[in-house]
């Protein structure tokens, strides 16, 4: 009898066998320099960055959701603001705002997207609201012509939440460079990710980008114990900076092996076994951070490929506005039906860029082996 084939959600040591020496040489520049916080190697990856993401500046942050928290900060949003964003995303999004004691306010999304749906947000507008944070998720920009055009009628700011979309495009324009600031993320399991935590504030008005470098060391523009805003501890490592400028080498590489992997579960899978999969808008790159399909017997599909040693993931399983944690807003079951559809159906499968055929072929034979019930 042959083996079953088991294939991880993710497996980032094959990544890492690939460029083990350059990460290596890399960590042993810094260890030598003893220079760990900022520097040079921060510099040098804020530059790269800010040159792949076709934008003027980028500022280097201790994690996506510093990175987040920092740009409401540069933006000065405070108690008693209004912030709308997508209830389908990963926590720091509201979070960060909750954090500063604004109020998220959340608008339903797209169903074939997930994005944020623009068509949705002015109808959530009042007096206090401030921003708008859409959300690239699963690597796929947001309608940003239709979002910015709403934030320029009524004078609001749009910071872009493209924590799982480096490098990601719409037209000529890119995840990060088209609000008024963006977010990136170094976690891990990011197509472009750290040896730890990381992240990144990317913006094109020199003011804003001044302010957020104040903001992630205590307010202070050097190391002279003068602080002109109350900030916080929020700086890149100069470890990780080193091991990300490694891998961006790399990461259009691995960002078209992850299409070629889409593509490919397009040929396998098909429309069999009840399965919706995901759709890429006219005009975008999309990156793949995730290959996420629906399925209304979703538990089941899950329960039978991790049978099958398939390993999966549900991003999210509860929508934000339903969190324990924000019951005060007032949010109820039913409110957001698109958004809650979607954490109820929707499965992340392998898209890695080291997945062999072989492998593919085992996740969708497994899939397609789950009749719909």
């Amino acid at each position: 009898m042959p083996d079953v084939i088991r294939v991880p959600l993710l497996d980032l040591k094959a990544q890492y066998e690939t460029i083990r020496g350059e990460v290596r040489s890399a960590i042993d520049r810094v260890m030598d320099s003893q220079r760990f916080i900022l520097g040079p190697e921060v510099e040098g990856l804020e530059q790269e960055i800010a040159e792949y993401s076709k934008c003027r500046y980028a500022v280097g942050m201790s994690s996506g959701t510093d990175a987040l928290l920092v740009a409401l900060m540069a933006l000065e949003i405070k108690p008693g603001d209004e912030v709308i964003t997508t209830p389908y995303t990963f926590f720091a999004t509201a979070g960060a705002i909750a954090r500063l004691g604004a109020k998220p306010v959340f608008a339903d999304i797209d169903p074939e997207t997930y994005n944020l749906d623009p068509g949705k947000i002015e109808a959530r507008l009042t007096g206090r609201t401030r921003a708008i944070i859409p959300v690239h998720l699963f690597g796929q920009m947001a309608r940003m012509a239709d979002i910015l055009d709403i934030a320029h009628r009524h004078k609001l700011y749009v910071i872009e939440d493209a924590a799982q979309a480096i490098g990601s495009e719409i037209g000529a324009d890119r995840a990060g460079s088209i609000g008024h600031l963006g977010v990136l993320s170094f976690y891990p399991t990011k197509n472009l990710g750290g040896a730890g935590d990381g992240g990144m504030v990317t913006a094109n008005d020199p003011e804003l980008a001044e302010r957020a470098r104040l903001l992630r060391q205590h307010g202070c523009s050097s190391n002279n114990y003068h602080h002109e805003i109350v900030g916080g501890n929020f700086r890149l490592d100069a470890i990780q900076a080193a091991v990300l400028r490694v891998k961006l080498k790399y990461l259009d590489r691995w960002t078209e092996a992850r299409r070629r992997n889409a593509a490919r579960y397009r040929e396998l899978l098909g429309g069999g076994a009840g399965v919706q999969l995901p759709i890429e808008s006219p005009g975008s790159r999309h990156i793949y951070n995730q290959f996420v399909i629906r399925c209304r017997n979703r538990d089941a599909l899950r329960s039978h490929l991790q049978k099958c040693g398939i390993g999966t993931e549900v991003y999210y399983p509860l929508p934000l506005h339903l969190q324990p944690c924000f019951k005060g807003l007032g949010y109820r079951a039913g409110d957001l039906p698109i958004s809650e559809a979607a954490a109820h159906e929707s499965l992340a499968l392998p898209i890695y860029p080291e997945l062999t055929l072989e492998m593919q072929q085992a996740v969708a034979e497994a899939v397609l082996d789950l009749k719909p019930s």
